[in-house]
C-alpha cells in the first residue's frame, strides 16, 4: 500500500487482494479515516456479486491478472451502474418538481368557476345579503353572507318557487348584539350561512330572509 495514496487500496482490500503487512497498515489508515470506512461499507455489498462472477477459488491461492482483471472490471461495471441509478433518480425528481406544479395547475384549471354573487339589501330591516347559487343535480346549493341583522331574534331563510309554494330551507337564532350591525369591539361580525333546497335555480323566483314573527327582512330576487 502506498503512503502517499493510502485511499486507493479500498477497493483492493475490500477484495481481499493485499498483501498482508499492507492489509495490515490499511487497517490502521481505516480506523480513523471516515471517507475509506463508508467506501469499504459500499463494496462489502459486492462480495456475493463477484464470488459468483469469479467462481470458486482456493484460500491458498494467489489471484492471477486475469482474475484481479474482471474483478476490477465487476467493480467498475458496478459504480458506474450505480452512478446511473443515483442521476435518473436525481432526473426524475427535477421532472416532478417541474410538472406537478403544472399539473396542480393543470386540474385547478377544469374545476368550474365559482359562482357568481348577487349583493340585496333593504333599506327599512337595515339586512344586507352576499348570495351564491350553484344549481346542482339535486336542486340548489346556496352561501349567503348576513350584514345589519339586530337581535335578539329568531330568523329564516325561505325558498319561494315560481309557483309561489314556499319551502323552508334554515332558520338560527340571533344574539341581541346581532350580525354585522356595529363595528365595536365585542360585537358579531357577519353572518356566513350555507343551505340547500331540493328546488333547482330555474324553479325559485325569490329568496326571504323573515324573523320568527314573519316579518320581511330581506327579499332576493323576483
Amino acid at each position: 500500500m502506498s503512503r502517499q495514496q493510502p485511499h486507493q487500496d479500498v477497493a483492493a482490500y475490500a477484495l481481499g487482494i493485499l498483501e498482508p503487512a499492507d492489509a495490515f497498515r490499511f487497517e490502521e489508515h481505516l480506523a480513523g479515516c471516515v471517507p475509506c470506512t463508508v467506501g469499504l461499507s459500499e463494496f462489502t455489498g459486492l462480495a456475493t456479486a463477484l464470488s459468483e462472477l469469479a467462481g470458486p477459488v482456493r484460500l491458498d491461492a494467489r489471484p492471477g491478472p486475469k482474475l484481479l482483471e474482471r474483478l476490477t472490471a465487476a467493480v467498475v461495471d458496478h459504480r458506474r451502474r450505480d452512478r446511473r441509478r443515483r442521476l435518473r433518480l436525481v432526473a426524475v425528481a427535477a421532472a416532478l418538481i417541474v410538472v406537478l406544479p403544472t399539473a396542480v395547475v393543470a386540474a385547478r384549471g377544469v374545476q368550474e368557476p365559482a359562482p357568481p354573487r348577487v349583493v340585496a339589501s333593504d333599506p327599512v330591516s337595515g339586512v344586507t345579503a352576499s348570495v351564491a347559487l350553484e344549481d346542482r343535480d339535486w336542486g340548489t346549493a346556496v352561501a349567503m353572507r348576513l350584514t345589519g341583522l339586530a337581535g335578539p331574534r329568531t330568523c329564516r331563510l325561505i325558498a319561494i318557487g315560481k309557483d309561489g309554494v314556499e319551502h323552508p330551507v334554515l332558520s338560527w337564532w340571533v344574539p341581541e348584539s346581532g350580525f354585522g350591525v356595529q363595528k365595536k369591539p365585542g360585537q358579531e361580525g357577519p353572518l356566513d350561512l350555507e343551505a340547500s333546497t331540493g328546488l333547482h335555480t330555474a324553479e325559485i323566483g325569490r329568496w326571504e330572509v323573515r324573523s320568527d314573527s314573519g316579518e320581511r327582512l330581506l327579499s332576493i330576487g323576483g
